[in-house]
């Protein structure tokens, strides 16, 4: 079987697990959430939400990992959802070359904001900023063009149009199955999910971006004012490349 493997490249509380349900909703796709975080937890030693059970659900060897994701088969279509945070300092990143590399990107205040609501302390190497643009510049360089890059609120704007562009630089057909899917939790969760996917689980699809909602301005403490003036640098770089539908 010749399966495409799409590697969504993500920082945390993003869109990333409502686009891992949008591609587990085709029915020649199989996905995988988040394989390096047990590696993630295992040489950093954060001690995250849930963290006996995430490190005894994934081997801890990040060489391990990428071998199986490199080598498995489970569908045509083979979707990983990968945390940019998750890319560890030893990792030799030739692994990601067998892949079709995308990234996911978020406005930091809004990342910032909902991560400190589950975690109180956190530097910006725990966001993966900085992992996310070097991984971007390294594909660039690579395929001598522009990888798909993603944005959170232009997509939940316009679900179908940026998914259309998506599939299309993919080579794959749009589905209109990826347009929304059953709420509740599913198999292919990791074992974090309760401690994280509590929005996911009420979703049966792309909700209206909270800029479209009319909702309140998101308001920061002075340290994470400080995090989020660096991140945006990063995020501005990496905006001006998104899919606009």
């Amino acid at each position: 079987m010749s399966v495409r493997r799409v590697a969504m490249w993500s920082g945390p509380r993003n869109i990333s697990t409502a686009m891992m349900r949008s591609f587990e909703n085709r029915s020649d796709c199989a996905v995988i959430d988040e394989p390096f975080y047990a590696a993630y937890l295992a040489d950093t030693g954060l001690d995250h939400p849930g963290r006996s059970q995430v490190l005894a659900s994934q081997s801890q060897d990040w060489r391990t990992v990428a071998d199986a994701l490199c080598s498995e088969e489970p569908a045509p279509v083979y979707y990983q959802k990968h945390m940019t945070q998750h890319i560890l300092p030893a990792m030799d990143l030739t692994f990601t070359e067998q892949f079709t590399n995308c990234f996911l990107v978020r406005e930091p205040r809004r990342i910032i904001a909902s991560y400190a609501r589950v975690r109180e302390e956190f530097t910006l190497n725990e966001l993966g900023f900085a992992q996310q643009a070097a991984l971007f510049e390294r594909e660039c360089d690579r395929l001598g063009a522009v990888p798909p890059v993603l944005d959170a609120d232009l997509t939940l704007g316009n679900p179908r149009g940026v998914l259309t562009q998506l599939c299309a630089r993919l080579s794959l057909p749009f589905d209109e199955a990826m347009l929304s899917w059953p709420a509740g939790p599913r198999a292919s969760d990791g074992v974090w999910a309760p401690h994280w996917y509590s929005s996911v689980w009420s979703s049966t699809g792309f909700a209206a971006p909270p800029a479209l909602e009319g909702g309140e301005p998101v308001t920061l403490s002075a340290a994470q004012e400080r995090l989020c003036a660096e991140a945006e640098r990063t995020y501005q770089g990496m905006l001006t490349h998104a899919l606009r539908g």
